[in-house]
């Protein structure tokens, strides 16, 4: 078996005395939230002080008493593995980069779409239409003032940003197919 300081290997759930306590080893029940790393233990007459790092990479230390021993428990876990598949982490990877894109790009959807909309239209959607919220007016203009852009500009811009998941476009019944091709182009 090992010293004083080096726990048996053998059992994941063993719990651990103060006396085990030694940097290196990954411990639960010192946080509530996981298992850390031992980087530095301090004994005392009743007790001991113990720095950690816990998966986050945050540092901090606490003054464990007699009473916390019996939570304490090896973690023989590894906190990272990189053996995992290469496309999958690019795909969740691409995902978080594209649900937390709104937060550093006002205008997402202007920059994700195939098209190039005219001042009044992005003032109409960013400056009007976004900043309402719930909105509740309706969305009407000349013939040909580019209505179909700005309400794919402002449908986009809500599902990129989480707050649209389903919707509803009510046209006149000529214009429908019309409308569906339109958004359709505006949107991608």
């Amino acid at each position: 078996m090992g010293d004083a300081h080096s726990p048996a290997p053998e059992n994941h759930t063993q719990n651990l005395i103060f006396n085990d306590l030694a940097p290196g080893l990954r411990v639960s029940g010192i946080v509530p939230y996981g298992a850390v790393e031992i980087l530095h233990v301090k004994r005392h007459s009743v007790g001991v002080t113990v720095s950690y790092r816990d998966d986050s990479g945050r540092t901090d230390q606490c003054t464990l008493l007699p009473g916390h021993e019996p939570s304490l428990r090896l973690d023989k876990t590894r906190p990272y593995t990189f053996d995992g598949e290469g496309t999958l982490f690019r795909l969740a990877v691409e995902a978080l980069r594209i649900r937390m894109a709104a937060l550093f790009d006002d205008m997402l959807a202007v920059g994700t779409s195939d098209l190039e909309p005219l001042p009044h239209q992005i003032r109409a959607v960013y400056g009007e239409l976004l900043p309402r919220t719930p909105l509740r007016f309706l969305l009407a203009d000349d013939a040909g003032a580019g209505k179909t852009i700005m309400a794919g500009l402002y449908i986009k811009e809500l599902a990129l940003r989480g707050d649209l998941e389903r919707c509803l476009v009510v046209a006149p019944g000529a214009l429908v197919e019309q409308w569906r091709d339109e958004l359709a182009d505006s949107s991608t």
